[in-house]
């Protein structure tokens, strides 16, 4: 049951126009697919979603760029979140996300989930296990896709489930198009004990080629990730209207992002796998056909 609109007070000197503002500045910012997002989202929800986005790439920043003690500084940013679930806005992100939490009824955990995620990455740079990483991407993937659907309307644990899978999939083929990337910056994402298992060593994750047992490590993941981004794909057909494009843009990006894995044959250490604009723009011509002619393939 959503809330009757109510207004949050607004930090001094910040309108809630204002800061919806700021919000869609940041979302457009950060966001590649922010404009394509904002067209296939209701227009009285644009605002709400931009609020919704413009809070993680703030906790996310907290967590990969901030100076000093982040942990402390992701305390802090917790405060200011429990300060807008009460109705206090401090500064324009939360001034706007106050706003969209009374008009939607939206609770405190999905939130808290993205700052706890942040405070993961502060404690950790390798995962032991894949129960491990899956533990990581409810936290920092699965909240956006359940906030997503509360916004529309929708809050039973059938959604919320397809949801995760579909948040964890896409999370997961990021990791694996990121291999290289993510080690620059200190981090490894695949499972530690299923590195060993497949002969897989840090030194070999460092090399400008992956040999063939990484190939083989990887093939692993890319499968295992398309069995969750089939596991997700029902829930486009227990939506409606634009948020139904919106869902299936979104697995058949991160499906497309494992075919871009395929081909470059599972070496994601000699260039990141990427998907053209090209094809972005053939994938989502033909999803919209596809959703119109009833072509699309979800069950």
């Amino acid at each position: 049951m959503v809330n009757a609109p109510t207004r949050a007070a607004p930090s001094v000197g910040t309108s809630l126009e204002d800061a919806f503002a700021e919000c869609r500045r940041a979302a457009r910012t950060h966001y590649e697919n922010f404009t394509v997002l904002s067209w296939l989202t209701p227009r009285r929800l644009r605002p709400h979603r931009a609020a919704i986005y413009a809070y993680c790439r703030a906790a996310d920043d907290l967590g990969d760029e901030a100076e000093g003690d982040r942990l402390v500084l992701l305390d802090r940013f917790e405060e200011d979140l429990a300060a807008a679930i009460g109705g206090e806005g401090r500064g324009p992100i939360f001034t706007a996300l106050a706003e969209t939490i009374a008009r939607f009824d939206l609770p405190r955990e999905p939130f808290a989930r993205l700052i706890e995620a942040n405070r993961i990455d502060q404690r950790t740079t390798r995962h032991a296990t894949f129960a491990d990483l899956l533990h990581y991407c409810e936290h920092s993937a699965n909240p956006v896709g359940r906030l997503v659907l509360m916004l529309h309307g929708h809050r039973d644990d059938e959604r919320f489930a397809l949801s995760d899978a579909t948040c964890t999939a896409l999370q997961l083929a990021n990791f694996w198009q990121d291999v290289a990337r993510d080690l620059a910056k200190g981090r490894i994402y695949l499972p530690a004990d299923e590195m060993e298992r497949f002969g897989v060593s840090e030194a070999d994750l460092g090399a400008s080629r992956a040999g063939e047992r990484v190939q083989d490590l990887v093939r692993f993941q890319v499968e295992r990730t398309r069995e969750l981004f089939e596991r997700g794909l029902p829930l486009i057909d227990r939506v409606r209207g634009r948020l139904k494009v919106e869902l299936a843009l979104f697995s058949r990006g991160g499906l497309a992002v494992l075919d871009a894995i395929c081909a470059q044959d599972y070496d994601t250490l000699r260039g990141r796998p990427t998907v053209s604009r090209r094809e972005k723009r053939r994938l989502i011509a033909s999803t919209i056909i596809d959703l119109a002619l009833g072509r699309g393939r979800w069950t």
